[in-house]
C-alpha cells in the first residue's frame, strides 16, 4: 500500500493544475516572481531567468550573451571571482548556468533553509558584476577553447550549425549560441559590460523556485533583495521575422569524420500556434524511443543506419526547425538513409497513424512529462521555458492539447509543413583523417553550459 502511494504521487501532482498552485507576483521594477511550493524533501531550486540570449544579438558581436554568463561568476563588490560557486557548495547546494537562442539561465539547488544564501547572491550579481581585463582576458579565451572543442572538433555539431545558418535568412536563429569564432576573438571587455547594462535587470529578468518552502516568505525575501534594483533601460525589441522559405535549400559540410550524417530541417510554428501539439506528437511518432517508426525500421529491421531521430521545440520563442536526421552505419551510403528518412515523411503526410501507434505516443508524452515532474529542478525549468514562449500558465494546456491530436492533424501538419519547399537538408561528407589524427566527438549539439 505505501508503495502505492509513493507511485502515485507524481501522477496525483501533475494532475493538479499549475495554475492552482503556483504564486506568482511582479515588482515595482517589472521583476517577476514565479514560486510553486514542493513539500516532499527539504531541498529547493531558485533560478533567475534573462531575456537575453543569442538571438538579441548582432552580426558582428555573435557569442556575447554565452560570454557574459561565464563572467557572472567573476564576483562584485561584496563577492570575489569564482566565490559564488564555492558559497553556495559551502552550503551543501550545487549552481550552474546556461545560455539558449532565447534566454540565458543561473540556477542553484540547495537545502531550503539555506535558500537565502542564492536569492542574495543572485540579486547582488544582477546589478553589481564587476570584472577587469584581468578576469576577461582569461575568460574570453576559456569560451574560444569552449567552441573549438564542442563545434569545430565535433562534425555533427557543426553541421547543426550550418543547417541552421541555411535555413535561416533573416532571423537571428540563423548563428549559434556560441557564436561565430570570428566575431568571438573580436568581442572585447566593453561589449560584454553593454551588454550587462542593457539586459541585466529586472525588467527584463523573472524568478522561478521550487521546492520546500512558504511561498508567502520567499517572496518577501525575493523583494527585499530585489525591489531596490532600479529596472533599467528599455530592451531594444526584436522585430526579425523569417520570411517564408520558398523552395528547398541543400549544404554540404566537408570536414574530418568517420562517418557522414544528413539533418532535414523544416520551418515550423511554435507554442504560440494551434498546431504545435499535433508536431508534437509527430515527433514522438516517428522517434519518440528505440521502438518507433525511424529506429525500428532504419536501425533494427534494414540495418541502415546506426542512430536516427526526429526533434521539435515547443517551447522556442520564435518559431523554429522539426529536424529529421540520421547517420549511417559504416559502408552504407548516406544517398539511401536521406532517401529513407524522407519516404518515411512522405507516408505520414500520405497515410494516418493507426490508432495503436498514435495511442503509444501520446501515452509515451504523458508518461515523460508526468515522471519528469517528480523532480524539483524539471518543475522549475518547465515553468522558465513556457515563460520564455509566452506564459507559465500555458503548460496547464500540454498534456490535454496532446490528448486531443487525432491521427488525421498528423498527418495534416506532416503534409503542409514537411514539404520539400520547406526543406533545408544538411550533408556532412567525411574527409580521411591525417595520419595519427583522434576521431573527432561526434554527436547532435547541446545547449550552452557554464
Amino acid at each position: 500500500m505505501v508503495l502505492g502511494l509513493m507511485l502515485a504521487t507524481p501522477a496525483a501532482r501533475a494532475a493538479s493544475p499549475y495554475g492552482e498552485r503556483v504564486r506568482e507576483k511582479i515588482l515595482p521594477n517589472g521583476l517577476k516572481i514565479i514560486l510553486l511550493e514542493d513539500h516532499k524533501a527539504p531541498v529547493a531550486t531558485f533560478q533567475v531567468w534573462y531575456r537575453a540570449g543569442s538571438r538579441n544579438e548582432q552580426l558582428g558581436k555573435t557569442g556575447l550573451a554565452h560570454l557574459l554568463e561565464h563572467l557572472m561568476f567573476k564576483g562584485t563588490d561584496k563577492t570575489g571571482p569564482e566565490e559564488y560557486s564555492k558559497i553556495i557548495q559551502r552550503n551543501g547546494g550545487n549552481d550552474n548556468a546556461f545560455t539558449s537562442n532565447d534566454n540565458t539561465t543561473y540556477f542553484a539547488t540547495i537545502a531550503s533553509d539555506r535558500l537565502t544564501v542564492v536569492v542574495d547572491l543572485e540579486a547582488d550579481r544582477m546589478h553589481n558584476l564587476k570584472f577587469d581585463d584581468a578576469q576577461f582576458v582569461p575568460e574570453h579565451q576559456v569560451v574560444m577553447e569552449e567552441r573549438r572543442l564542442r563545434t569545430d572538433n565535433n562534425p555533427v555539431a557543426a553541421l547543426f550549425e550550418q543547417i541552421s545558418s541555411v535555413a535561416y535568412s533573416a532571423h537571428p536563429y540563423e548563428w549559434p549560441v556560441i557564436g561565430w569564432m570570428n566575431d568571438l576573438r573580436q568581442l572585447t571587455r566593453e561589449d560584454a559590460l553593454g551588454w550587462y547594462r542593457t539586459f541585466y535587470a529586472p525588467g527584463n529578468a523573472f524568478v522561478v523556485a521550487v521546492g520546500d518552502f512558504k511561498a508567502e516568505e520567499l517572496t518577501a525575501t525575493i523583494e527585499k533583495a530585489f525591489g531596490g534594483i532600479v529596472p533599467g533601460p528599455p530592451i531594444p525589441p526584436l522585430r526579425a521575422i523569417e520570411p517564408v522559405q520558398q523552395g528547398e535549400r541543400r549544404t554540404i559540410l566537408e570536414r574530418e569524420a568517420q562517418l557522414p550524417y544528413v539533418v532535414a530541417g523544416y520551418h515550423v510554428p511554435n507554442l504560440r500556434a494551434p498546431d504545435a501539439y499535433a508536431l508534437e506528437v509527430l515527433a514522438a511518432v516517428l522517434a519518440g524511443g528505440k521502438s518507433t517508426r525511424l529506429y525500428r525500421d532504419l536501425v533494427y529491421d534494414k540495418r541502415l543506419a546506426r542512430d536516427v531521430g526526429a526533434s521539435y521545440d515547443l517551447t522556442s520563442a520564435d518559431p523554429g526547425l522539426f529536424y529529421v536526421y540520421g547517420q549511417p552505419l559504416p559502408e552504407k551510403p548516406i544517398e539511401q538513409l536521406e532517401k529513407e528518412l524522407l519516404a518515411h515523411v512522405r507516408r505520414l503526410q500520405e497515410q494516418p497513424v493507426s490508432e495503436r501507434e498514435l495511442t503509444k505516443a501520446k501515452n509515451g508524452i504523458e508518461s515523460d512529462s508526468v515522471m519528469a515532474q517528480d523532480s524539483l529542478f524539471y518543475q522549475a525549468m518547465l515553468l522558465g521555458q513556457y515563460e520564455i514562449a509566452g506564459d507559465w500558465r500555458w503548460i496547464d494546456n500540454y498534456l490535454p492539447g496532446v490528448r486531443a491530436i487525432t491521427a488525421d492533424d498528423v498527418r495534416r501538419v506532416a503534409a503542409f509543413y514537411l514539404t520539400p519547399e520547406n526543406r533545408t537538408v544538411a550533408t556532412l561528407k567525411p574527409l580521411p583523417l591525417a595520419p595519427g589524427q583522434r576521431p573527432p566527438q561526434e554527436s547532435a549539439p547541446q545547449g550552452m553550459v557554464h
